[in-house]
């Protein structure tokens, strides 16, 4: 948006009205001719680097400017005549020589012959004060040429006193959900605080009430706070001098400005001086179905892990949101089941009216021979960068199972919209009845499940207290799944009421619950601002509970002190009382264990892990957490998490189950969380006999929770320089195949492995259009990297023995940068660059050193892992 407001930094004391009656602003005088030279040029580089390493372009003309009319009523009132002549196009780096995109072209060929004629039509400014009150240009013209004619004109209004202004353009309302509004910061922060910062200075030398030279710099910078790679800058300069002063046309009389501008030409029209959007004709670009047909090869399943893939499907998804319903229906409708499902992400990835539509009517949502495919678009619609209203709509009121949880896509869309936009749309409001009043009259376990999941991404604050029942009289899976919807609340919703519930659970007040349960309620209370009389209860349990919870709670509280968590100052306050802090209480054995370290850690952002993991008393596994989260200073985004569960087992080897857990159907099941977003749980069995026949059948062959091609980030940005030139800024990050593999031989072994491969590519496009010529900067960073934990139980022995390792493999690293200068007849620059490297594969350890039964003694291995038996 062109500003209208200047920041005036430098007022010549020559200054005096010329004309009686002038009080500010600009004064033309009477029967005059202005003769000026303007130039307005645009560079484009990553910040960094000589200035001529850039690209850009420079617009220049001589410039006419007149008084044809100044009020009877009042000296401020005037209407200016400005017009622009011999225009021409250059390179801003005059060392491009040769290559230069502009040699041997005359400004028709460059600009166009219509083009260049309504360029250097006039353009009249009516000035009230300074201000432009209405600007004035002949109808129908190209409005990438209206939008340079309005950057001069922006020059010509003034403000004569010391100052600055500035225009707020985004509306925020107070109230908004508090949970939404943090994890959507914590999002933003990954792109950088404001994603961009703009600076912005007009510096005028004015005498005799006119200017004499007005020199205006815009700079707009941005970074991807999560990859300092990614980088750009946008520098837009206008300079205006006077040369001389020569007779001009006669003050036209009349009262009314509009019947002066009428006298001079009827084909005027007022029109907003603000700049206006206009879209680049592509000539010569291939077509929707074109591009797909390149595409497709890459988007086979088994190349989805190549980065080349990612990139193609992010220009797939450009190449969508330009496109017709029409012809994204074509294409769904004649393509195979191999390719389906990637193209299935990038038509709702495209997030248009067009794509929506498509979609809608390609899927059959009452049919369940492609579940895959309604699973897909419904994962695509949790990750939307910008949910509409429309998408939510159309989703309440298809014929979605609920089962498949409508209410993916809600987290995303209140995310959007609650805290920047003081209108609830009714749709928000029937997403929200969907899901409350759904777990209210839900029946069956199953139901209830499905409801709670939708609730585990809507957090709705409303819910609480429904979990907070779910969680305390619910039993099993119900309970433990209301539990960990909780702990996904940030701190101002975890209230002394909820707190009170949660310490009931973890101390049994009412009822005997399950240590899943209960162990989630204590990491809920010690995540959450805790009491002294909290945590201190909390270690004085430690000693009373079954061993293998001793432990694992022993080890949660060990891990909170090693790594200096928020509640380790509160549990160094309660470990001072030797009631709390004693051997009897601090030498409990077991296998159970809770671990946090750092994948990776810099001066500005760090990467964690966590890994905490569970036992029953018989030795076999209840539950392991495998956590990943990125921090950019104070905010955080949950990367991802990996839950592997089982129950009900003590069967296979004849052993006793613990207390709560006597009437456990046998089971064995995962979840995860990507990006913020809880997945669809995997369950591996449910019931003894689903247990032999996968014991019998099982191929060995990894469960894909979820793979596909996933936008993370997917940023678009149109500036409008006071200059009238339009830039662009887009950043997208694109990703991803998360997969677990389970094997259990009766009475001998049980491997579970959890793989997470990401291809991830990140990329930056800007430009800047004049429409006849473009000038752009193009960075990408790929890296195609994997975490493997592996948790193996042997049964040949008691106590069982229990191996684990994560490592992390090498990631080939690959940089990208590309600029260049092209004209619209298709006449082009280029320069590119690139840089590759190897990032090189490690090992994390999982224990505390300190931990007498859980020390692990990590040897490199012939195959370069890293593990080790306890």
């Amino acid at each position: 948006m062109i500003l209208l407001a200047v920041l005036f930094l430098c007022f010549i004391s020559s200054y005096s009205a010329s004309v009686k009656g002038h009080t500010t602003g600009l004064s033309l005088n009477n029967d005059r001719l202005y003769k000026l030279t303007y130039s307005t040029e645009v560079l484009l580089d990553q910040g960094k680097g000589k200035p001529q390493d850039s690209v850009g372009y420079r617009i220049s003309s001589s410039v006419d400017a007149a008084l044809l009319w100044r009020s009877p009523d009042g000296d401020d009132d005037q209407l200016i005549q400005i017009t622009m002549k011999d225009v021409n196009v250059e390179n801003v780096n005059q060392q491009r020589g040769e290559k230069s995109i502009f040699k041997g072209k005359s400004p028709p060929k460059i600009i166009g012959k219509e083009n260049l004629e309504a360029l250097q039509r006039p353009v009249l400014l009516h000035l009230i004060h300074g201000k432009v009150k209405e600007f004035y240009s002949y109808q129908n013209e190209p409005v990438a040429i209206e939008n340079i004619k309005r950057g001069l004109a922006s020059l010509f209004q003034t403000q004569l006193s010391s100052g600055t202004t500035s225009e707020h353009l985004n509306k925020v309302c107070k109230d908004f959900y508090l949970y939404n509004f943090s994890r959507r910061v914590a999002n933003a922060v990954m792109l950088g605080k404001d994603v961009y910062k703009r600076q912005s200075v007009t510096t005028y030398k004015i005498e005799d009430s006119f200017v004499i030279a007005v020199l205006a710099e815009e700079i707009h910078a941005f970074g991807l706070n999560f990859l300092r790679t990614i980088t750009g800058k946008i520098v837009s300069k206008q300079k205006l001098e006077l040369k001389t002063t020569e007779a001009g046309p006669r003050l036209m009389s009349g009262k009314q400005v509009t019947a002066i501008i009428k006298a001079v030409d009827s084909k005027y029209a007022a029109i907003p001086i603000v700049g206006q959007i206009f879209q680049s004709q592509c000539t010569g670009c291939p077509s929707l179905l074109e591009h797909w047909q390149s595409a497709r090869k890459h988007l086979q399943p088994d190349n989805l892990s190549e980065a080349e893939a990612v990139r193609n499907f992010l220009a797939l998804v450009q190449h969508l949101r330009t496109a017709k319903k029409e012809d994204i229906l074509q294409i769904l409708k004649t393509e195979n089941k191999d390719v389906l499902p990637q193209l299935v992400d990038a038509v709702t990835s495209a997030q248009t009216s067009d794509s929506l539509e498509a979609i809608l009517d390609f899927l059959d949502f009452r049919s369940d021979s492609s579940v895959i495919l309604q699973e897909r678009f419904l994962y695509a619609c949790g990750f939307a960068s910008h949910p509409s209203e429309e998408l939510l709509r159309a989703l309440i009121v298809s014929q979605i199972d609920t089962g498949k949880i409508k209410a993916l896509i809600i987290k995303g869309f209140l995310e959007q919209n609650e805290g920047y936009q003081c209108t609830i749309f009714q749709a928000v409001v029937e997403a929200k009845k969907l899901i409350l009043g759904g777990l209210e009259k839900a029946e069956k376990k199953e139901d209830t499940a499905t409801y709670l999941l939708a609730l585990k991404n809507a957090l709705l604050p409303e819910g609480i207290p429904l979990l907070l029942k779910y969680a305390e009289a619910g039993e099993g899976h119900i309970s433990h799944l209301a539990t960990t919807t909780l702990q996904r609340y940030d701190l101002p919703f975890i209230t002394d009421e909820v707190k009170k519930t949660l310490n009931r659970i973890y101390h049994q007040n009412h009822k005997v619950h399950e240590k899943t349960v209960r162990t989630t309620a204590a990491a809920v209370i010690l995540n959450n601002n805790p009491s002294y009389m909290e945590v201190k209860n909390i270690l004085l349990s430690i000693g009373e509970l079954p061993q293998e919870m001793n432990k694992y709670m022993l080890s949660v509280v060990q891990d909170i002190l090693r790594f200096e968590m928020p509640a380790s100052k509160m549990v160094r306050r309660v470990l001072k009382e030797m009631v709390a802090h004693n051997y009897d209480r601090f030498s409990r054995s077991g296998s159970s264990s809770a671990y946090t370290g750092y994948i990776e850690r810099s001066p500005h952002s760090a990467s964690t892990y966590s890994l905490d993991i569970l036992y029953s008393g018989s030795g076999i596994l209840r539950r392991s957490n495998l956590n990943i989260f990125q921090y950019i200073g104070k905010a955080g985004l949950h990367g991802s998490q990996v839950v592997i569960e089982a129950q009900g087992l003590e069967a296979l080897i004849a052993a006793t189950p613990d207390e709560g857990e006597e009437n456990l159907d046998s089971y064995a099941g995962m979840s995860a969380i990507l990006f913020d977003v809880q997945l669809r749980p995997v369950t591996f069995f449910n019931g003894y006999s689903d247990l032999m026949s996968k014991v019998l059948s099982a191929s060995g062959d990894p469960i894909s929770v979820v793979k596909g091609l996933v936008l993370i980030i997917d940023h678009s940005q149109e500036l409008q320089l006071q200059s009238g030139l339009k830039a662009n800024i887009r950043i997208q990050w694109s990703t991803i195949d998360i997969s677990v593999q389970w094997s259990l031989a009766l009475y001998s072994e049980s491997k579970t492995s959890k793989i997470g491969k990401v291809t991830v590519v990140i990329t930056s496009d800007v430009t800047v259009d004049a429409s006849f010529v473009k000038a752009g900067l193009e960075t990408s960073t790929e890296a195609e990297a994997g975490l493997e934990f592996i948790s193996t139980v042997q049964f040949s022995q008691y106590p069982f023995l229990v191996c684990m390792q994560m490592d992390k493999d090498e990631a080939p690293f690959r940089q990208f940068e590309k600029k260049y200068e092209r004209l619209s007849t298709g006449r082009g620059y280029v320069s590119q660059r690139r840089k590759e490297s190897l990032l090189s594969g490690c090992e994390f350890p999982l224990h505390q050193e300190n931990s007498d039964m859980c020390k692990v003694v990590f040897a490199p291995q012939p195959d370069g892992t890293s593990s080790g038996w306890f």
